[in-house]
């Protein structure tokens, strides 16, 4: 689908490496901006971009710091946007951020109502992590502020849901909370739908073709037996949750002290991450450490469930950062799906409506002389000047 054939429009802040974008690209939005701080992921995002003109049209990829953006460069009046799209920063709700909440500088949340304010969007989805609803106590009231502010703004139906990407075709446990609010005349026609049931899909069953790639560019009798080996191990379960980290920490790796142990159960080494197969200098580090081989950036894309085709700038550890902390592309397809669905039912709605109106007869009045003021029904009370 060209960008010309896109009905539906959406702006996304805090973009990232364009895990979300991706997902409601495919759902059937078409981006006018995606806005990023980060200047690697933006990098990223211009990459991509620039490589899918056709379909991704004029989408324009801004570096600014949210808290300091002026909406106006985006030219678009009150209600003209379909979708205000965003995962506001995490660490605010997440254990490893101490779950400051509103009292984290971090927290975005009052800068995205404000933008809501501003554009007032048919539709809002903001993702984050589930900490934010998990324990259901702690943020309550925060949540309960969010949804009064948003509906005193005019939206309805306005949900918070845990959603589990390894439920949508990603090979990952990575659980996120989804807030989806819609304008009072788009709301009614918005239903979460639960996902298709199918099989999970594995960490062999993804990388399968990958892996056996980079063991197939090496000479050395130990890669037939280690790749075997790795399958084997990999074809038990999904991936935990892949963490990205922070510029504050050191090197990238595959999560904490836990999460290593179930990537070595699943024949992968976390202790770090792999070079692309092109630009391997160590096959001993790489390939062949004790816990199995280590993941390369791409492979950790694919396990988020990015395309193949999808690149990521920077250095590795930069790289890694921006797949770590993406948002599933599948996930929010699925979820931009179910608003598209519901902004098109109630755009049918108005269509329908609209024609009954152009081609219906009047009834002739049984009252000859009817007062005027049966016109308007009861007007009792009403003040008409």
């Amino acid at each position: 689908m060209t960008s010309t054939e896109r009905k539906f429009t959406s702006v996304e802040i805090c973009a990232g490496a364009g895990g979300q974008a991706v997902g409601l690209h495919n759902a059937g939005f078409r981006h006018l901006a995606l806005i990023e701080i980060d200047k690697d992921a933006c990098t990223t995002l211009n990459t991509n971009v620039a490589r899918k003109r056709q379909e991704w049209g004029d989408c324009k990829v801004i570096e600014a710091d949210l808290r300091e953006f002026d909406a106006t460069v985006l030219h678009l009046k009150p209600g003209e946007l379909d979708l205000l799209a965003g995962g506001v920063p995490c660490p605010p709700f997440s254990a490893a951020g101490k779950q400051l909440g509103r009292d984290d500088e971090r927290d975005l949340f009052p800068t995205m109502l404000e933008l809501i304010d501003l554009l007032e969007p048919k539709a809002v989805m903001i993702e984050n992590v589930r900490g934010l609803l998990e324990p259901e106590h702690k943020f309550r009231e925060y949540r309960e502020e969010i949804l009064q502010r948003l509906e005193l703004m005019g939206y309805r139906k306005c949900y918070w849901k845990v959603l589990e990407a390894k439920n949508y075709g990603v090979p990952q446990l990575r659980p996120r909370a989804i807030l989806v609010a819609m304008k009072a005349e788009y709301a009614n026609h918005f239903v979460w739908s639960e996902p298709e049931k199918r099989p999970l899909k594995t960490v062999a069953k993804v990388l399968e073709d990958s892996m056996r790639a980079r063991y197939g560019a090496i000479e050395d009798p130990r890669a037939d037996e280690a790749f075997k080996k790795w399958f084997k191990n990999a074809s038990k379960d999904v991936a935990p949750t892949l963490v990205g980290g922070s510029k504050k920490h050191g090197g990238a790796d595959l999560g904490p002290t836990r999460a290593k142990k179930a990537w070595k159960e699943l024949g992968v080494c976390g202790l770090g991450v792999a070079n692309e197969p092109h630009e391997m200098k160590d096959m001993e580090r790489d390939l062949f450490a004790d816990a199995g081989p280590k993941l390369t950036v791409s492979q950790a894309a694919l396990i988020q469930g990015f395309p193949a085709d999808w690149e990521f700038t920077g250095r590795k550890t930069a790289a890694y950062r921006q797949v770590g902390n993406a948002f599933p592309p599948p996930v929010a397809q699925a979820v931009g799906a179910q608003i598209i669905a519901a902004l098109e039912a109630a755009l049918t709605a108005t269509e329908a409506k609209s024609e009954d109106v152009l081609f219906s007869k009047p009834e002739p009045s049984n009252v000859a002389g009817a007062e005027t003021a049966d016109c308007f029904g009861d007007l009792e009370g009403a003040h008409i000047r």
